[in-house]
């Protein structure tokens, strides 16, 4: 028999049940191996149970469903047990199972396991006990999977046994993270966004393991061994690998305890298969002793929010940039096209659409670059602080080769916050961060209110402008075409500044040595930024490009205006020009024609004066 394969099950097996590994390799030994072809069923719903398993190689797939219409309930891959209900009872299977590329299993009869019962019932009994907590925690992931809460291609595997202050837990065998991760999942369902969502948040907290073990190992508190798995570890995680693994929600108690414990698990089981060995084996490099050396989520966990908001403005600055570009491409487009200003949605004077545009570019520009400014405190951290900011744990000169490691990996420039003990408990750089953010919302969203009224229509609207058609805009209005671009950034914006206020909150809620609430400081920063990323990128391409004027229209209303009044100011005094703007607007009449038809102006002076085009720039009378 090659125990190969089966080694690792037992050991991890034998562990959880509490059995020793010799007692549970003698029941393994009296097994044998299975070998499926590609589709090929290892069994029906409704047949009797033969034999209790253990995927060695290869993946099987559970359903549930005999006449024509199946549900996937899981998938089951190396390590995990199948069929465990055989020692058990004599109740036929639930459920089918087949491999689609093949596998092996190794199968161990219903007549061992009653061998064994009446032989070894201590044994025997602490096996069935695990068989049936494996067949509950199968039946509570297919609720979940049929509730929609859990991914069907997600896949279920032996379990190592981890344990921390609170005692012994069974962590899949598959996963990188650990027991405290585990925990963390289970006490903060709450936003259904884990950390894995933001990839510039993973990366960040990685740079930050790696700058730390970098410079642990060079003053001397970090084996070299280590030091070198834990960077080997990071730079995977850079690559884009184990992503999935940070599965720890954003929004958490502990101030950010959960996501820091999450990165050291995921790095410390990755370094631990780089040196040779098995995830979980903590004797030979722990999450906390090794990969949390020198740190405290208090001085890590914010850095890595810091970096992760940096890295992420710069995305959302790119986007906005775009947009800003194409705002000036129409400023240029409609640079000729005369229409009516309006002050208070009342006529005013005229100008040109390009001029209305070029605004708005104007208003980007303006956004993007106090956010800069803003951005800039970011490159403020406090490593080395470690729990409240006196550096215990930490050796003398860490803060400043941390400090350059970290600036060295990120490509930052990066400086050691002057104190540490402030920067521990301040989180005002966050506030006015957001701050800036909410100002790129306001000023996005009067943007899109005002595509919304100067596209309005088009029979009974303004209409000087047509938005590009993105869908039918009504399920009873047959033709009816919505602004919905605009409309969804609007909601965008709105979000954001609703994030102001409550990281605002959250950072007034500091107390003492530590803000706990940075969590939701630190999702609604990097939400905020990737929804306003994503707001502006498909403003850009859905809608401002395509971006028409209705240049008879805009003529029409600047002809019509009786705005044109204001330019008589100059020559004709206040006094007359409101009695002509009065008697236009109750006569239906035109300035134009009053003003001849009372002898003030010329016709000569007064084409010249309300020249439309001569209206929209400074010029002298």
């Amino acid at each position: 028999m090659n125990m190969s394969v089966l080694d690792t099950i037992i050991s991890n097996a034998a562990e959880s049940l509490g059995i020793s590994e010799d007692d549970l390799r003698a029941i393994a030994a009296k097994g044998e191996r299975k070998r499926y072809a590609p589709g090929e069923y290892l069994f029906h719903e409704s047949t009797p149970r033969r034999w209790v398993g253990f995927v060695e190689e290869g993946e099987v797939a559970i359903v549930r469903g005999l006449h024509g219409s199946a549900t996937h309930l899981s998938t089951l891959a190396q390590g995990a047990m199948i069929s465990e209900g055989a020692a058990m009872d004599d109740a036929p299977h639930s459920t089918s199972a087949f491999t689609r590329g093949g596998a092996s299993v190794w199968q161990i009869s219903r007549e061992v396991w009653e061998e064994l019962r009446k032989s070894r019932p201590e044994v025997f009994y602490r096996v069935v006990a695990r068989g049936a907590q494996r067949q509950s925690e199968r039946l509570r992931y297919a609720a979940d999977q049929l509730a929609g809460k859990a991914s069907p291609d997600a896949l279920l595997t032996a379990v190592r046994r981890e344990h921390d202050l609170l005692g012994d837990r069974d962590v899949p065998l598959f996963a990188y993270y650990g027991v405290q991760t585990l925990r963390g999942m289970e006490n903060f369902p709450i936003s259904g966004m884990p950390l894995k969502n933001f990839a510039h948040f993973v990366d960040a907290l990685a740079m930050v393991k790696k700058a730390a073990a970098l410079a642990n190992g060079k003053l001397g508190v970090l084996a070299e061994e280590k030091m070198e798995a834990i960077a080997a570890a990071c730079d995977e995680i850079l690559a884009g690998k184990l992503h999935d693994h940070f599965v720890v929600d954003m929004i958490q108690g502990g101030a950010g305890t959960s996501t820091n414990m999450n990165a050291n698990e995921v790095i410390a089981n990755r370094a631990l298969e780089l040196m040779g060995l098995a995830k979980g084996e903590y004797k030979h490099l722990h999450p906390n002793d090794d990969v949390n050396c020198s740190q405290s989520t208090n001085d890590a966990y914010p850095t890595a929010i810091k970096l992760a908001v940096y890295f992420s403005l710069q995305d959302t600055l790119g986007a906005l940039g775009e947009l800003k570009a194409a705002l000036e491409a129409k400023e240029r487009e409609f640079a000729q096209i005369l229409k009516m200003g309006r002050t208070e949605n009342q006529d005013a004077v005229p100008m040109t659409l390009g001029q209305e545009f070029g605004a708005y570019a104007v208003m980007i520009a303006g956004a993007m670059k106090s956010m800069r400014t803003a951005a800039d405190e970011l490159l403020e951290i406090n490593m080395g602080a470690t729990a409240i900011g006196t550096g215990i744990n930490s050796p003398p000169g860490y803060a400043d080769l941390v400090t350059q490691e970290l600036s060295a990996i990120s490509g930052l420039k990066l400086r050691k916050a002057e104190n540490l003990v402030e920067a521990t408990q301040d989180s005002g750089v966050f506030a006015q961060m957001s701050g800036n953010m909410k100002r790129s919302a306001v000023q996005l969203s009067k943007i899109c209110n005002d595509l919304r009224w100067l596209s309005s229509g088009p029979r009974c609207g303004l209409y000087e402008i047509r938005l590009p058609a993105m869908q039918p805009g009504s399920s009873i209005m047959p033709g009816k075409v919505n602004p919905v671009i605009p409309e969804m950034v609007s909601q965008v914006c709105f979000t954001v500044i609703g994030y102001d206020v409550t990281v605002a909150m959250a950072s007034e809620a500091s107390e003492l040595e530590l803000n706990m609430a940075e969590p939701i400081i630190a999702y609604c920063l990097l939400h905020g930024l990737m929804i306003l990323k994503n707001a502006a990128i498909v403003l850009n391409s859905r809608c401002v490009a395509g971006i028409e004027a209705n240049a008879e229209r805009c003529r029409e209303y600047v002809q019509n205006s009786i705005g044109l009044v204001t330019a008589l100011n100059p020559i004709l005094g206040y006094e007359k020009s409101v009695a002509i703007a009065k008697e236009a607007l109750a006569t239906n009449g035109s300035v134009y024609d009053l003003v001849l038809q009372k002898g003030w102006l010329s016709k000569e002076a007064l084409d010249d004066i309300l020249t439309p085009e001569k209206m929209t720039q400074p010029r002298k009378i």
